[in-house]
Protein backbone atom coordinates (compact mmCIF):
# COMPACT_ATOMS: atom_id res chain seq x y z
CA UNK A 1 0.00 0.00 0.00
CA UNK A 2 1.39 3.49 -0.81
CA UNK A 3 1.84 5.31 2.38
CA UNK A 4 -0.70 8.19 2.56
CA UNK A 5 1.59 11.18 5.02
CA UNK A 6 -0.90 13.01 6.85
CA UNK A 7 -1.71 16.89 5.53
CA UNK A 8 0.25 19.26 7.35
CA UNK A 9 -1.09 22.45 5.43
CA UNK A 10 -4.41 22.88 6.99
CA UNK A 11 -6.06 24.57 10.14
CA UNK A 12 -9.50 23.03 10.56
CA UNK A 13 -11.79 26.28 10.20
CA UNK A 14 -13.94 25.44 13.35
CA UNK A 15 -10.72 26.14 15.76
CA UNK A 16 -9.99 28.98 13.84
CA UNK A 17 -12.25 32.18 14.17
CA UNK A 18 -9.26 34.16 14.23
CA UNK A 19 -8.35 33.79 10.33
CA UNK A 20 -4.84 32.76 11.37
CA UNK A 21 -2.73 31.61 8.99
CA UNK A 22 0.79 32.22 9.89
CA UNK A 23 2.86 32.52 13.12
CA UNK A 24 3.13 36.33 12.79
CA UNK A 25 -0.75 36.29 12.43
CA UNK A 26 -0.75 35.46 16.16
CA UNK A 27 1.42 38.07 17.55
CA UNK A 28 -0.84 40.61 15.27
CA UNK A 29 -3.63 39.77 16.77
CA UNK A 30 -2.61 39.73 20.18
CA UNK A 31 -0.88 43.11 19.95
CA UNK A 32 -3.77 44.47 18.59
CA UNK A 33 -5.75 42.99 21.49
CA UNK A 34 -3.79 43.36 24.49
CA UNK A 35 -0.91 45.71 23.47
CA UNK A 36 -0.24 47.16 26.85
CA UNK A 37 -0.65 44.13 28.80
CA UNK A 38 3.10 42.31 30.15
CA UNK A 39 3.89 39.43 27.88
CA UNK A 40 7.02 38.24 29.15
CA UNK A 41 9.08 38.32 32.22
CA UNK A 42 12.93 37.23 32.66
CA UNK A 43 15.32 38.68 35.36
CA UNK A 44 12.95 41.24 36.36
CA UNK A 45 12.64 42.85 32.96
CA UNK A 46 9.17 42.67 31.30
CA UNK A 47 8.12 43.41 28.14
CA UNK A 48 4.56 44.24 26.67
CA UNK A 49 2.84 42.88 23.85
CA UNK A 50 3.56 46.21 22.06
CA UNK A 51 7.16 46.30 22.48
CA UNK A 52 7.52 42.54 21.49
CA UNK A 53 5.67 43.45 18.13
CA UNK A 54 8.14 46.22 18.27
CA UNK A 55 11.15 44.69 18.70
CA UNK A 56 10.94 41.46 16.52
CA UNK A 57 9.71 44.22 13.31
CA UNK A 58 12.87 45.65 13.67
CA UNK A 59 14.69 42.11 13.57
CA UNK A 60 12.93 41.14 10.81
CA UNK A 61 13.71 44.58 8.72
CA UNK A 62 17.54 43.90 9.99
CA UNK A 63 17.79 40.64 8.78
CA UNK A 64 16.27 41.67 5.69
CA UNK A 65 18.25 44.54 4.98
CA UNK A 66 21.70 43.56 6.74
CA UNK A 67 22.11 40.09 5.69
CA UNK A 68 21.78 38.01 2.65
CA UNK A 69 19.18 35.62 3.86
CA UNK A 70 15.99 35.01 2.10
CA UNK A 71 12.65 34.18 3.09
CA UNK A 72 13.08 30.19 3.56
CA UNK A 73 16.70 29.93 5.15
CA UNK A 74 17.05 28.16 8.72
CA UNK A 75 18.27 30.69 11.66
CA UNK A 76 19.34 29.03 14.59
CA UNK A 77 18.41 30.25 18.28
CA UNK A 78 20.33 28.64 21.28
CA UNK A 79 19.53 30.72 24.41
CA UNK A 80 18.29 30.41 27.50
CA UNK A 81 15.04 31.49 28.87
CA UNK A 82 15.65 35.28 28.16
CA UNK A 83 13.14 38.02 26.74
CA UNK A 84 15.41 38.37 23.73
CA UNK A 85 13.98 34.43 22.85
CA UNK A 86 10.05 35.56 21.98
CA UNK A 87 11.45 38.64 20.16
CA UNK A 88 13.91 36.60 17.99
CA UNK A 89 11.76 34.05 17.08
CA UNK A 90 8.84 36.16 15.87
CA UNK A 91 11.74 38.88 14.13
CA UNK A 92 12.81 35.26 12.23
CA UNK A 93 9.28 34.54 11.35
CA UNK A 94 8.50 37.59 10.05
CA UNK A 95 11.19 37.54 7.55
CA UNK A 96 9.46 34.28 6.48
CA UNK A 97 12.12 32.86 7.52
CA UNK A 98 12.74 29.13 9.30
CA UNK A 99 13.33 29.00 13.46
CA UNK A 100 15.69 26.28 14.56
CA UNK A 101 15.04 25.58 18.38
CA UNK A 102 18.36 24.70 19.99
CA UNK A 103 19.59 23.60 23.10
CA UNK A 104 21.72 25.74 24.92
CA UNK A 105 23.37 23.49 26.75
CA UNK A 106 24.50 21.47 23.84
CA UNK A 107 28.22 20.33 23.37
CA UNK A 108 30.11 21.67 20.44
CA UNK A 109 29.70 18.48 18.98
CA UNK A 110 26.10 18.95 19.41
CA UNK A 111 25.66 21.97 18.10
CA UNK A 112 27.70 21.31 14.98
CA UNK A 113 25.91 18.09 13.83
CA UNK A 114 22.33 20.33 14.46
CA UNK A 115 23.25 23.00 12.53
CA UNK A 116 24.97 21.13 9.80
CA UNK A 117 21.86 18.76 9.44
CA UNK A 118 19.49 22.37 9.29
CA UNK A 119 21.60 24.05 7.24
CA UNK A 120 21.14 26.80 9.57
CA UNK A 121 22.76 30.15 8.19
CA UNK A 122 22.41 32.51 11.34
CA UNK A 123 22.84 31.95 14.61
CA UNK A 124 21.70 33.97 17.67
CA UNK A 125 23.39 32.78 20.95
CA UNK A 126 24.07 33.85 24.58
CA UNK A 127 27.59 35.07 24.97
CA UNK A 128 28.43 32.17 27.81
CA UNK A 129 28.18 29.55 24.75
CA UNK A 130 29.64 31.55 22.22
CA UNK A 131 32.93 29.74 23.07
CA UNK A 132 31.99 26.48 21.62
CA UNK A 133 30.34 28.09 18.23
CA UNK A 134 33.39 29.03 18.11
CA UNK A 135 35.10 25.76 18.01
CA UNK A 136 32.82 24.34 15.14
CA UNK A 137 31.62 27.47 13.14
CA UNK A 138 33.80 26.91 10.56
CA UNK A 139 31.82 24.03 10.06
CA UNK A 140 28.83 24.91 9.53
CA UNK A 141 27.08 27.11 6.64
CA UNK A 142 26.91 29.77 9.24
CA UNK A 143 27.49 33.34 8.15
CA UNK A 144 25.75 35.45 10.60
CA UNK A 145 26.54 35.27 14.08
CA UNK A 146 24.48 37.57 16.85
CA UNK A 147 25.28 37.09 20.76
CA UNK A 148 23.48 38.63 23.49
CA UNK A 149 23.83 38.75 27.38
CA UNK A 150 21.25 38.62 30.02
CA UNK A 151 20.30 41.99 30.73
CA UNK A 152 20.99 43.72 27.04
CA UNK A 153 17.11 44.72 27.23
CA UNK A 154 17.47 46.39 30.78
CA UNK A 155 18.09 50.13 31.18
CA UNK A 156 22.10 51.48 30.88
CA UNK A 157 23.04 51.05 34.75
CA UNK A 158 21.42 47.64 35.29
CA UNK A 159 22.61 46.12 31.79
CA UNK A 160 25.92 46.25 32.76
CA UNK A 161 25.12 45.63 36.67
CA UNK A 162 23.85 42.02 35.46
CA UNK A 163 26.23 41.23 32.70
CA UNK A 164 29.07 41.88 34.31
CA UNK A 165 27.35 39.77 37.38
CA UNK A 166 27.44 36.91 34.92
CA UNK A 167 30.52 37.51 33.41
CA UNK A 168 33.14 38.90 36.52
CA UNK A 169 31.50 37.26 39.46
CA UNK A 170 29.71 34.12 38.12
CA UNK A 171 32.14 33.56 35.00
CA UNK A 172 29.75 31.94 32.90
CA UNK A 173 31.26 33.62 29.93
CA UNK A 174 34.48 32.34 28.75
CA UNK A 175 36.47 34.12 26.12
CA UNK A 176 36.24 33.43 22.57
CA UNK A 177 37.33 35.14 19.21
CA UNK A 178 34.50 35.48 16.89
CA UNK A 179 35.02 38.84 15.41
CA UNK A 180 31.99 39.49 12.74
CA UNK A 181 29.82 38.94 15.87
CA UNK A 182 26.87 41.06 16.16
CA UNK A 183 25.86 42.25 19.20
CA UNK A 184 21.94 41.88 19.00
CA UNK A 185 21.44 44.61 21.23
CA UNK A 186 22.75 46.88 18.36
CA UNK A 187 20.50 44.83 15.37
CA UNK A 188 17.05 45.18 17.41
CA UNK A 189 17.49 48.68 18.15
CA UNK A 190 19.26 49.64 14.92
CA UNK A 191 15.80 49.62 12.98
CA UNK A 192 13.17 50.31 15.86
CA UNK A 193 9.86 51.63 15.09
CA UNK A 194 10.47 49.91 11.36
CA UNK A 195 8.22 47.25 10.12
CA UNK A 196 9.72 44.68 7.31
CA UNK A 197 9.02 44.26 3.87
CA UNK A 198 5.64 41.87 3.76
CA UNK A 199 6.54 38.26 2.84
CA UNK A 200 4.43 35.77 1.27
CA UNK A 201 4.72 32.99 3.56
CA UNK A 202 1.90 29.95 3.77
CA UNK A 203 -0.10 28.18 6.11
CA UNK A 204 1.56 25.07 4.72
CA UNK A 205 4.89 26.47 5.30
CA UNK A 206 7.74 24.90 7.44
CA UNK A 207 8.17 27.81 10.92
CA UNK A 208 10.41 25.80 12.92
CA UNK A 209 12.80 22.79 12.81
CA UNK A 210 12.13 21.05 16.23
CA UNK A 211 14.65 18.84 16.88
CA UNK A 212 14.49 15.66 18.79
CA UNK A 213 16.07 14.76 21.90
CA UNK A 214 18.64 12.25 20.40
CA UNK A 215 17.94 9.85 23.56
CA UNK A 216 17.52 7.11 20.60
CA UNK A 217 20.53 8.51 18.77
CA UNK A 218 21.61 11.36 16.26
CA UNK A 219 18.57 13.99 16.86
CA UNK A 220 16.54 14.45 13.85
CA UNK A 221 14.62 17.54 12.73
CA UNK A 222 10.92 17.63 13.20
CA UNK A 223 9.73 19.84 10.31
CA UNK A 224 6.62 21.70 11.87
CA UNK A 225 4.78 24.15 9.72
CA UNK A 226 2.66 26.93 10.36
CA UNK A 227 -0.39 25.20 10.22
CA UNK A 228 1.09 22.22 12.77
CA UNK A 229 1.59 24.92 15.52
CA UNK A 230 -1.59 27.29 14.96
CA UNK A 231 -3.71 24.06 14.71
CA UNK A 232 -2.14 22.55 17.74
CA UNK A 233 -2.24 26.08 19.66
CA UNK A 234 -6.33 26.36 19.13
CA UNK A 235 -6.56 22.98 20.16
CA UNK A 236 -5.01 23.60 23.76
CA UNK A 237 -7.24 26.43 23.36
CA UNK A 238 -10.11 24.38 23.19
CA UNK A 239 -9.29 21.89 25.66
CA UNK A 240 -7.62 24.54 28.36
CA UNK A 241 -10.50 27.33 28.12
CA UNK A 242 -12.81 27.32 31.32
CA UNK A 243 -15.59 29.43 31.23
CA UNK A 244 -14.79 32.48 34.09
CA UNK A 245 -11.26 31.13 35.21
CA UNK A 246 -8.60 33.33 33.70
CA UNK A 247 -5.64 31.18 34.15
CA UNK A 248 -3.32 32.81 31.99
CA UNK A 249 -3.01 35.80 34.42
CA UNK A 250 0.60 35.25 35.58
CA UNK A 251 1.76 31.61 34.12
CA UNK A 252 5.03 30.72 35.58
CA UNK A 253 7.27 29.44 32.60
CA UNK A 254 10.51 26.79 34.27
CA UNK A 255 10.86 25.10 31.12
CA UNK A 256 12.85 26.46 28.08
CA UNK A 257 11.31 28.02 25.42
CA UNK A 258 13.24 26.01 22.77
CA UNK A 259 11.82 22.71 24.06
CA UNK A 260 8.37 22.31 22.09
CA UNK A 261 6.13 21.90 25.14
CA UNK A 262 7.11 25.68 26.27
CA UNK A 263 7.08 26.55 22.83
CA UNK A 264 3.59 26.02 22.37
CA UNK A 265 2.27 26.96 25.63
CA UNK A 266 3.80 30.62 25.47
CA UNK A 267 1.73 31.18 22.39
CA UNK A 268 -1.60 29.41 24.29
CA UNK A 269 -0.73 32.00 27.01
CA UNK A 270 -0.06 34.97 24.07
CA UNK A 271 -3.27 33.87 22.07
CA UNK A 272 -5.32 34.55 25.46
CA UNK A 273 -3.64 37.86 26.65
CA UNK A 274 -1.65 36.39 29.29
CA UNK A 275 1.91 36.87 31.20
CA UNK A 276 4.71 34.40 31.00
CA UNK A 277 7.38 34.25 33.99
CA UNK A 278 10.62 33.34 32.29
CA UNK A 279 12.82 31.28 34.73
CA UNK A 280 15.96 30.82 32.89
CA UNK A 281 17.64 28.05 35.44
CA UNK A 282 15.05 26.15 37.50
CA UNK A 283 17.41 23.49 38.47
CA UNK A 284 18.52 25.98 40.71
CA UNK A 285 15.65 25.43 43.32
CA UNK A 286 15.90 27.56 45.77
CA UNK A 287 16.20 30.61 43.62
CA UNK A 288 13.65 29.35 41.28
CA UNK A 289 11.01 28.88 44.82
CA UNK A 290 12.25 32.88 45.54
CA UNK A 291 10.99 33.88 42.56
CA UNK A 292 7.76 32.38 42.74
CA UNK A 293 7.48 34.14 45.94
CA UNK A 294 7.25 37.32 43.96
CA UNK A 295 4.26 36.58 42.00
CA UNK A 296 0.60 35.81 42.62
CA UNK A 297 0.34 33.04 40.24
CA UNK A 298 -2.71 31.60 38.32
CA UNK A 299 -0.94 28.72 36.50
CA UNK A 300 2.41 26.73 36.69
CA UNK A 301 3.54 24.74 34.17
CA UNK A 302 6.03 21.82 34.78
CA UNK A 303 6.65 17.72 34.64
CA UNK A 304 6.60 15.10 37.27
CA UNK A 305 10.55 15.87 38.90
CA UNK A 306 10.20 19.34 38.67
CA UNK A 307 7.23 19.19 40.75
CA UNK A 308 9.02 16.56 43.01
CA UNK A 309 12.16 18.68 43.93
CA UNK A 310 9.96 21.70 44.47
CA UNK A 311 7.70 20.12 46.66
CA UNK A 312 11.31 18.87 48.64
CA UNK A 313 12.19 22.54 49.16
CA UNK A 314 11.48 23.68 52.54
CA UNK A 315 10.71 27.14 51.32
CA UNK A 316 7.87 25.94 48.74
CA UNK A 317 5.21 25.89 51.48
CA UNK A 318 6.14 29.77 52.04
CA UNK A 319 4.62 30.42 48.15
CA UNK A 320 1.48 32.04 48.27
CA UNK A 321 -0.82 29.67 45.74
CA UNK A 322 -4.21 31.28 46.78
CA UNK A 323 -4.64 32.17 43.10
CA UNK A 324 -3.49 29.49 41.83
CA UNK A 325 -6.03 27.91 39.28
CA UNK A 326 -4.49 25.70 36.53
CA UNK A 327 -1.03 23.27 36.99
CA UNK A 328 -0.14 21.42 33.97
CA UNK A 329 1.78 18.60 33.62
CA UNK A 330 3.43 16.98 30.24
CA UNK A 331 6.86 16.12 28.53
CA UNK A 332 7.28 12.97 31.04
CA UNK A 333 4.20 10.58 33.11
CA UNK A 334 3.18 12.07 36.08
CA UNK A 335 3.55 10.02 39.35
CA UNK A 336 0.29 9.35 41.12
CA UNK A 337 1.68 10.28 44.38
CA UNK A 338 3.07 13.38 42.96
CA UNK A 339 0.05 14.45 42.08
CA UNK A 340 -1.32 13.63 45.75
CA UNK A 341 1.83 15.64 47.16
CA UNK A 342 1.82 18.78 44.57
CA UNK A 343 -2.31 18.78 45.74
CA UNK A 344 -1.19 18.96 49.33
CA UNK A 345 1.41 21.89 49.37
CA UNK A 346 -0.57 24.16 46.74
CA UNK A 347 -4.41 23.17 46.75
CA UNK A 348 -4.45 22.58 43.02
CA UNK A 349 -4.50 19.62 40.98
CA UNK A 350 -2.36 18.60 38.14
CA UNK A 351 -3.77 18.49 34.56
CA UNK A 352 -1.85 15.90 32.92
CA UNK A 353 -1.46 16.02 29.19
CA UNK A 354 0.86 14.14 26.59
CA UNK A 355 2.72 15.41 23.18
CA UNK A 356 5.82 14.63 21.40
CA UNK A 357 8.26 16.92 19.35
CA UNK A 358 6.98 15.54 16.37
CA UNK A 359 3.12 16.46 17.35
CA UNK A 360 3.48 20.48 17.98
CA UNK A 361 3.35 18.53 20.68
CA UNK A 362 0.45 17.81 22.25
CA UNK A 363 -2.27 14.78 21.16
CA UNK A 364 -4.15 14.45 24.72
CA UNK A 365 -5.15 16.19 27.45
CA UNK A 366 -7.68 16.01 30.48
CA UNK A 367 -10.58 18.16 30.22
CA UNK A 368 -9.88 20.50 33.64
CA UNK A 369 -13.31 20.47 34.28
CA UNK A 370 -13.22 16.14 34.33
CA UNK A 371 -9.99 15.59 34.95
CA UNK A 372 -8.64 11.91 35.89
CA UNK A 373 -5.57 11.76 37.27
CA UNK A 374 -3.29 8.66 36.50
CA UNK A 375 -4.27 9.24 32.34
CA UNK A 376 -3.48 11.33 29.68
CA UNK A 377 -6.98 12.24 29.00
CA UNK A 378 -8.37 12.64 25.73
CA UNK A 379 -7.46 13.47 22.40
CA UNK A 380 -7.53 17.03 20.93
CA UNK A 381 -9.91 17.75 18.69
CA UNK A 382 -9.61 16.86 15.06
CA UNK A 383 -7.15 14.33 16.48
CA UNK A 384 -7.23 10.11 16.14
CA UNK A 385 -5.88 8.18 17.80
CA UNK A 386 -5.17 4.44 17.65
CA UNK A 387 -3.61 1.79 20.06
CA UNK A 388 -2.52 -1.30 18.01
CA UNK A 389 -0.72 -4.51 19.10
CA UNK A 390 1.90 -6.42 17.23
CA UNK A 391 -0.35 -7.63 14.32
CA UNK A 392 -1.20 -3.60 12.92
CA UNK A 393 -4.98 -4.33 14.45
CA UNK A 394 -6.46 -2.13 16.89
CA UNK A 395 -6.14 -3.66 20.29
CA UNK A 396 -9.36 -3.91 22.81
CA UNK A 397 -10.01 -1.27 25.17
CA UNK A 398 -7.78 -2.04 28.30
CA UNK A 399 -5.37 -3.89 26.13
CA UNK A 400 -2.04 -2.36 25.87
CA UNK A 401 -0.29 -1.52 22.70
CA UNK A 402 1.46 0.96 20.63
CA UNK A 403 -0.14 4.57 20.56
CA UNK A 404 -0.34 6.21 17.33
CA UNK A 405 -1.84 9.59 16.03
CA UNK A 406 -3.31 11.32 13.14
CA UNK A 407 -4.14 15.02 13.09
CA UNK A 408 -3.53 18.43 11.74
CA UNK A 409 -0.70 18.95 14.45
CA UNK A 410 1.12 15.82 13.41
CA UNK A 411 4.54 16.77 11.46
CA UNK A 412 4.87 16.62 8.04
CA UNK A 413 8.26 13.98 8.67
CA UNK A 414 12.06 14.48 9.28
CA UNK A 415 14.09 17.06 7.71
CA UNK A 416 15.98 15.51 4.81
CA UNK A 417 15.21 11.89 6.33
CA UNK A 418 12.87 10.77 3.85
CA UNK A 419 13.40 6.94 5.13
CA UNK A 420 13.15 7.65 8.82
CA UNK A 421 10.18 9.29 8.09
CA UNK A 422 8.44 6.51 5.85
CA UNK A 423 9.33 3.88 8.93
CA UNK A 424 6.96 6.25 11.47
CA UNK A 425 4.25 6.74 9.89
CA UNK A 426 1.53 3.49 9.28
CA UNK A 427 0.89 2.74 5.65
CA UNK A 428 -2.72 4.74 6.43
CA UNK A 429 -0.84 7.81 7.81
CA UNK A 430 -0.57 7.22 11.80
CA UNK A 431 2.52 8.61 13.45
CA UNK A 432 3.95 5.96 15.32
CA UNK A 433 4.89 7.30 18.85
CA UNK A 434 6.52 4.42 20.57
CA UNK A 435 4.62 4.66 23.51
CA UNK A 436 2.75 1.58 24.97
CA UNK A 437 -1.13 2.92 26.01
CA UNK A 438 -3.97 2.02 26.97
CA UNK A 439 -7.68 3.40 26.92
CA UNK A 440 -10.92 2.93 28.86
CA UNK A 441 -14.26 2.50 27.90
CA UNK A 442 -14.68 6.47 28.19
CA UNK A 443 -11.67 7.26 25.61
CA UNK A 444 -9.11 8.31 28.28
CA UNK A 445 -5.70 7.30 27.50
CA UNK A 446 -3.02 5.69 29.60
CA UNK A 447 0.30 5.63 28.86
CA UNK A 448 2.10 2.70 30.06
CA UNK A 449 5.45 3.37 28.82
CA UNK A 450 8.25 3.51 26.13
CA UNK A 451 8.22 0.63 24.03
CA UNK A 452 11.77 0.68 23.46
CA UNK A 453 12.08 0.89 27.63
CA UNK A 454 9.86 -1.91 28.21
CA UNK A 455 11.67 -4.90 30.47
CA UNK A 456 10.88 -8.55 29.45
CA UNK A 457 11.27 -10.63 32.35
CA UNK A 458 10.63 -14.60 31.34
CA UNK A 459 8.53 -13.58 28.52
CA UNK A 460 6.29 -10.79 30.76
CA UNK A 461 6.21 -7.44 30.14
CA UNK A 462 7.29 -4.92 32.95
CA UNK A 463 6.63 -1.35 32.23
CA UNK A 464 9.19 0.67 34.35
CA UNK A 465 6.67 3.32 34.94
CA UNK A 466 4.39 0.95 36.79
CA UNK A 467 7.50 -0.15 39.53
CA UNK A 468 8.46 3.73 39.37
CA UNK A 469 5.19 4.48 40.64
CA UNK A 470 5.55 2.23 43.55
CA UNK A 471 8.71 3.60 44.06
CA UNK A 472 7.53 6.99 44.70
CA UNK A 473 5.00 6.46 46.98
CA UNK A 474 7.62 5.00 49.71
CA UNK A 475 7.79 8.30 52.21
CA UNK A 476 11.62 7.44 51.99
CA UNK A 477 12.26 7.87 48.60
CA UNK A 478 12.26 10.97 46.71
CA UNK A 479 12.66 9.34 42.97
CA UNK A 480 13.38 6.61 41.22
CA UNK A 481 14.32 4.74 37.66
CA UNK A 482 13.77 1.47 36.62
CA UNK A 483 15.32 -0.66 33.70
CA UNK A 484 16.23 -3.97 32.45
CA UNK A 485 19.74 -5.73 32.63
CA UNK A 486 20.67 -8.94 31.23
CA UNK A 487 20.10 -12.48 32.71
CA UNK A 488 20.88 -15.58 31.85
CA UNK A 489 17.98 -17.39 33.18
CA UNK A 490 14.94 -15.02 32.84
CA UNK A 491 16.55 -12.42 30.01
CA UNK A 492 16.01 -9.73 32.30
CA UNK A 493 15.73 -8.65 35.47
CA UNK A 494 14.85 -5.21 36.99
CA UNK A 495 17.20 -3.22 38.70
CA UNK A 496 15.48 0.37 40.32
CA UNK A 497 17.73 3.07 41.39
CA UNK A 498 16.22 4.61 44.15
CA UNK A 499 17.56 8.82 45.57
CA UNK A 500 16.19 8.57 48.88
CA UNK A 501 15.70 11.16 51.71
CA UNK A 502 16.76 8.88 54.47
CA UNK A 503 20.34 7.66 54.39
CA UNK A 504 19.69 4.36 56.44
CA UNK A 505 17.04 3.11 54.16
CA UNK A 506 18.41 -0.18 52.67
CA UNK A 507 17.92 -2.59 49.78
CA UNK A 508 15.86 -4.73 51.40
CA UNK A 509 13.46 -2.55 53.11
CA UNK A 510 13.15 -1.19 48.77
CA UNK A 511 12.60 -5.13 47.65
CA UNK A 512 10.14 -5.84 50.79
CA UNK A 513 7.91 -2.29 49.91
CA UNK A 514 7.68 -3.79 46.11
CA UNK A 515 6.75 -6.95 46.77
CA UNK A 516 3.34 -6.03 48.94
CA UNK A 517 2.43 -4.08 45.38
CA UNK A 518 4.08 -5.86 42.50
CA UNK A 519 3.81 -9.24 41.26
CA UNK A 520 7.04 -11.20 41.71
CA UNK A 521 8.49 -10.59 38.47
CA UNK A 522 8.26 -7.05 38.53
CA UNK A 523 9.98 -6.88 41.76
CA UNK A 524 13.22 -5.18 41.72
CA UNK A 525 16.08 -8.07 41.62
CA UNK A 526 18.96 -5.09 42.04
CA UNK A 527 18.60 -1.69 44.28
CA UNK A 528 21.11 1.21 43.30
CA UNK A 529 20.99 4.43 45.58
CA UNK A 530 22.36 7.26 44.11
CA UNK A 531 22.30 10.67 44.85
CA UNK A 532 20.14 12.12 41.93
CA UNK A 533 18.99 10.61 38.52
CA UNK A 534 20.41 12.16 35.04
CA UNK A 535 17.95 14.20 33.42
CA UNK A 536 17.79 15.58 30.01
CA UNK A 537 17.39 19.61 30.19
CA UNK A 538 14.20 19.51 30.79
CA UNK A 539 14.03 17.46 33.69
CA UNK A 540 12.97 14.10 31.95
CA UNK A 541 14.68 11.17 33.58
CA UNK A 542 17.15 9.48 31.09
CA UNK A 543 16.97 5.55 31.61
CA UNK A 544 19.38 4.98 28.93
CA UNK A 545 22.40 6.61 30.91
CA UNK A 546 21.49 4.49 33.70
CA UNK A 547 22.87 1.61 31.88
CA UNK A 548 26.11 2.15 31.83
CA UNK A 549 27.83 0.83 34.69
CA UNK A 550 28.86 3.58 37.12
CA UNK A 551 32.60 3.61 38.29
CA UNK A 552 31.79 2.88 41.99
CA UNK A 553 28.61 0.53 41.91
CA UNK A 554 27.10 0.50 45.18
CA UNK A 555 24.30 -1.99 43.67
CA UNK A 556 23.47 -5.31 44.71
Amino acid sequence: MVQQLPAADTIPADINPYGFKTIPDVLAYTTQQYGPRPAFTSFGRTIDYAELDRLSAAFAVYLQRETNLKPGDRVAIQLPNLIQYPIVLFGILRAGMVVVNTNPLYTPKEMEHQFRDSGAKALIIHKSMAHNAEKIIANTDIQHLFVTQVGDLHDFIKRNLLNAAVKYLKKMEPDYNLPDAIPLRSALYQYDGQQPTPVDVQTSDVAVLQYTGGTTGVSKGAVLTHANLIANMLQAEERLTVPGVDWTETVISPLPLYHIYAFTVAQVVSLLGGHSVLIPNPRDIPGFVKEMGKWRMSTFVGLNTLFVALCNNEKFSEVDFTNLKFTASGGMALNPSTAVMWKEKTGCEIIEGYGLTETSPAVCFNPPDDNRVGTIGLPMLHTDVRIIGTDGNDVVAGEAGELCVKGPQVMRGYWQREKETASSFTDDGYFITGDIATVDEEGYFRIVDRAKDMIIVSGFNVYPNEVEDVLTQHPDIIESAAIGMPDDKSGEVVKVFVVSSNPNLTREEVRDWCKDKLTRYKVPKMVEFAEELPKSNVGKVLRRMLKTPPTNSNAA
